[in-house]
């Protein structure tokens, strides 16, 4: 409302002053207009901002409700493919059902299964104890013949190093079996252990490989020929008389090989030894060193002696003594007919007949085991 409508106050003024003119308005006036419409023109940015914002919202709500129809329809297919698929599973866990078989059924074959479980349960029983009972038999039947091995080897080779090793060998197989049955077999077993064990144990190897480098020697053994030696005597002068001195000592040393002189009379005169007979004298010493070798193996004192004697004979029947190599050999054969080779070996026949006794029981017991379980069947 501008200034000139305005309503007069309670006092009023003449007449003269109601005519007067109106003052024209400050010029201040016209900025409040140009004021007012910039404030509309912003009101008009809101209004469209306003109108912007609402058709975005009216937009996001459009396309959210797309969205959720499409989800919804995705969730209705989805819940019909499985209600599809449990629709199948149901048919085919109704088929699987109707094939079962009833209740009768499963109790009779429960009733089967039970039995055959429990038969098979006892046979496997049987076995183990029948099975176990034949590594048992084998093991204690082992034993008996690592002991009858070892009598063998005592009395055969009197070798006490393999019959102590055999018989610690069934001693062993008996403590395996953890059976006090045992115990009287296994206390003569380690009675004979004892006595192998203080067993005095020559070196027959070492004898026997002594007797060998002495045949070897042996085997080359040359007798000690003589040669003609002129000394001043007649022989000799007639062979340096003339001009057959040359001729005359060739001829005497040729006689020499084959004939002697001997003006000892006390000494034993030998025959010479040459070609076929220096080797029927060598194999036959041979041949008495081979026997001791044998009899120093096997403990046969009277069989090694009587052979190094046998030697010793044919070295001093054939052999000249004063040859160093025929002296030492003789030497040798007089050191080693001192050698100890018999053994007194112990008797294993008590701890035989004791490993037989608890075979035999144990069989026995075996046996009635087996019958008291066949009655109880």
């Amino acid at each position: 409302m501008s200034e000139a409508s305005t309503p007069n106050t309670p006092e009023e003024k003449p007449a003269s002053e109601a005519v007067k003119p109106t003052p024209a308005p400050p010029p201040v006036k016209a900025p409040r207009s140009g004021g007012g419409s910039g404030l509309a023109a912003f009101a008009l940015l809101i209004g469209l901002a306003g109108a912007g914002a609402g058709g975005w919202s009216l937009w996001q709500l459009h396309a959210m409700q797309s969205r959720d129809l499409q989800q919804a329809e995705d969730l209705q297919r989805t819940r019909d493919d499985s209600a599809k698929k449990v629709d199948e599973l149901a048919q085919r866990l109704d088929s699987r059902l109707s094939a079962l078989p009833s209740a009768a059924e499963l109790d009779e074959r429960r009733r089967l299964l039970a039995n055959l479980q429990s038969d098979q349960q006892r046979m496997s029983q049987r076995l183990e104890s029948v099975l176990d009972g034949s590594r048992q038999d084998w093991r204690l039947d082992e034993a008996e013949h690592l002991l009858r091995l070892a009598t063998l080897r005592l009395s055969a080779l009197q070798d006490v190093a393999s019959a102590e090793a055999l018989v610690l060998a069934a001693d062993e197989i008996l403590r395996e079996q953890d059976d006090p049955a045992a115990f009287a077999a296994r206390e003569q077993l380690s009675r004979s252990l004892e006595a192998l064990r203080t067993t005095e144990r020559p070196d027959r190897v070492g004898l026997f490989l002594q007797l060998g480098a002495l045949r070897e020697q042996a085997a080359t053994l040359n007798p000690l020929a003589p040669t003609f030696e002129g000394q001043g005597d007649v022989l000799s002068d007639l062979a340096a008389e003339g001009d057959g001195s040359a001729w005359w000592s060739e001829w005497a040393k040729k006689l020499s090989e084959y004939f002697r002189i001997e003006f000892d009379a006390d000494r034993n005169v030998r025959p010479l030894l040459s070609g076929q007979s220096l080797s029927q004298v060598r194999l036959s010493l041979s041949l008495a060193l081979e026997q001791a070798q044998w009899a120093a193996l096997h403990g046969q004192t009277g069989v090694y002696k009587q052979s190094l004697k046998q030697a010793e004979e044919i070295l001093d029947a054939h052999f000249n003594l004063d040859n160093p190599d025929s002296r030492a050999l003789r030497q040798r054969f007089g050191e080693l007919a001192d050698a100890s080779i018999e053994v007194k070996v112990p008797d294993l026949s008590d701890s035989l007949d004791a490993l037989q006794a608890y075979l035999q029981r144990k069989q026995a017991q075996r046996r009635q085991g087996a019958a008291a379980a066949g009655e109880a069947q």
